[in-house]
Parts: C-alpha cells; sequence; structure tokens
C-alpha cells in the first residue's frame, strides 16, 4: 500500500507561481512512476507530468511543457510540481499518483491516488 497526501494549492493571480507537495508513505517505490494529474469542474482527469522514482527521467504533457516541472526528494519521499505562469485554465483540483508502469500517462496505470488539492488561478 501506498499513502500520498498533496498540500500546497490555493489561489493565485494570472502569472503567479505554486508548488505542489505529495507526500509518499508505505511501500518502497523503487520502479514505481509518479505522476501529476489534474481535473477541472466537468472535464476528464488530465495528465500532467510524471517522474521515475528510480532514476529521475520525467516526462510532460504539451500543454505544461515549459511552465511546469516536476522532481522528487528521495530522502524525504517528496514529490513536487513547481507552477509558473499560471494562467485561469490551469484552475482544477490536482492529484499526486504513484503506479508501477515506467513514465505512464494515463490515469488507469496508477494504483494510488491522493485525495487532491485544488488551485485556482484569477484574471
Amino acid at each position: 500500500q501506498v499513502q500520498l497526501v498533496e498540500s500546497g494549492g490555493g489561489s493565485v493571480q494570472t502569472g503567479g507561481s505554486l508548488r505542489l507537495s505529495c507526500a509518499v508513505s508505505g511501500r518502497s517505490l523503487s520502479g514505481y512512476a509518479m505522476g501529476w494529474f489534474r481535473q477541472a469542474p466537468g472535464k476528464e482527469r488530465e495528465f500532467l507530468a510524471v517522474i521515475a522514482w528510480s532514476n529521475g527521467i520525467t516526462s510532460y504533457a504539451d500543454s505544461v511543457k515549459g511552465r511546469f516541472t516536476i522532481s522528487r526528494d528521495n530522502a524525504m519521499n517528496l514529490v513536487y510540481l513547481q507552477m509558473n505562469r499560471l494562467i485561469p485554465e490551469d484552475t482544477a483540483v490536482y492529484y499526486c499518483a504513484a503506479g508501477p508502469t515506467y513514465l505512464a500517462t494515463m490515469s488507469r496505470q496508477y494504483d494510488y491516488w491522493g485525495q487532491g488539492t485544488q488551485v485556482t488561478v484569477s484574471s
């Protein structure tokens, strides 16, 4: 079992930045992918970024490439999502997820999910 707890959401104005954190506990994450997703009201859950826990390799959705950065702290069992140049379209609930598929980009490939944290970007 893996437990994930997100934090760091909030309200910002267009152009602002936020850093989300995901605290991980439970089983070893060796071989796991850690992903960030978001879901806006009335929309499907959207893949944003993924990092391989073992080697730190990353992959991003085109919609956030160049603005968002995923990273991890193996010693502290934390995963981060640094979000810069935020726009109102980034408003959503953001989720951290863990799964066994290398650099997975689909939500069904993830077994464990956090409760989500709200991000609101105003114009």
